[in-house]
């Protein structure tokens, strides 16, 4: 299976709560969705437009770990660059003055021509109208399995505008910090049912240090998992280190523990040091080990 990520790459300078900064991180959600998916021998290719002041050292480290860099193609100038504010009651992302727009820094539908046979789409966070021309154009070229995760919030006041993106993905991973829906806390099932229609069959709900749960809409099922890592220093891309993790076998095997497991996995690595440090250092076999270790909670 080949899982293509579309999205940005971003360099972030970093500002936690207690103060601690780190300034020229490589980073963008779609770098972690790579890594926690590659981290388990899936074929991925990220597909993007890159600036020149992102680090080359990170996109050799991906390379080395198999990804497929054939998609990215060169701005010509500094990319996107973002603050990453991480304050009490959330994050707050600032993009930099001078930066490119998100359309000049986002994949074009004529990025995908190369990629129409693959089996997988991931649509990592970006401007609502960015993943909308993307969903548009996989609809008219492929029907592989597509998944997005949203970077503008899901409130009631915006489902208008998200029910023609999300009618035509599979899954749809979303965080509470992105999901803003009465009743979600006391009930996910029925407050997501609120997003069901087309093809969409299944969200995966976020909730950091929580876990998450699992909803499939059709049944009204709910599959809750747990949070596991040895220590957590910076939730920056573990959310989407997971979403790489499930997704790495998911279209194929329908597995929900195991894809629940991946994803927990490769989280934990995103969770335990500053940046995509720990995923890069990342091996399978500690990853297995994790896996071996982990399975049993992660069973529907």
């Amino acid at each position: 299976m080949t899982l293509v990520c579309l999205g940005n790459l971003i360099v972030d300078d970093i500002v936690f709560a207690d103060g601690r900064t780190r300034l020229g991180e490589p980073g963008g959600a779609m770098l972690y969705t790579a890594l926690g998916a590659s981290l388990w021998g899936a074929r991925v290719a990220i597909v993007a437009p890159v600036g020149t002041d992102y680090p080359r050292a990170t996109l050799a480290a991906l390379a080395a770990r198999g990804v497929d860099l054939s998609g990215l193609r060169t701005l010509a100038r500094p990319g996107l660059r973002a603050w990453l504010r991480y304050e009490p009651d959330g994050r707050r992302v600032e993009h930099q003055a001078g930066s490119p727009t998100h359309d000049e820094a986002s994949p074009r539908a004529d990025d995908l021509v190369a990629f129409a046979d693959a089996r997988a789409f991931h649509l990592a966070p970006a401007p609502r109208t960015c993943q909308a021309r993307l969903v548009e154009a996989l609809s008219q070229c492929t029907r592989a399995f597509v998944s997005l995760d949203p970077h503008d919030p899901v409130t009631e006041a915006s489902l208008g505008d998200w029910r023609d993106v999300l009618a035509r993905v599979d899954l749809l991973f979303l965080s509470e910090e992105e999901a803003r829906l009465p009743s979600l806390a006391p009930d996910p099932a029925t407050a997501l049912h609120a997003l069901a229609g087309g093809r969409l069959g299944a969200v995966a709900l976020k909730r950091g240090e929580r876990g998450g749960v699992y909803v499939d809409l059709a049944s009204g099922a709910t599959t809750p998992w747990p949070a596991r890592t040895h220590v957590a220093l910076d939730a920056t891309g573990a959310g989407d280190a997971f979403a790489g993790g499930f997704l790495a076998g998911w279209p194929d095997d329908r597995d929900l523990g195991a894809a629940l497991t991946r994803g927990v996995v490769a989280a934990s690595f995103a969770l335990e040091t500053m940046g995509a440090r720990g995923l890069l250092d990342a091996t399978r076999a500690e990853a297995q080990r994790r896996f071996d270790a982990w399975r049993e909670a992660f069973a529907p």
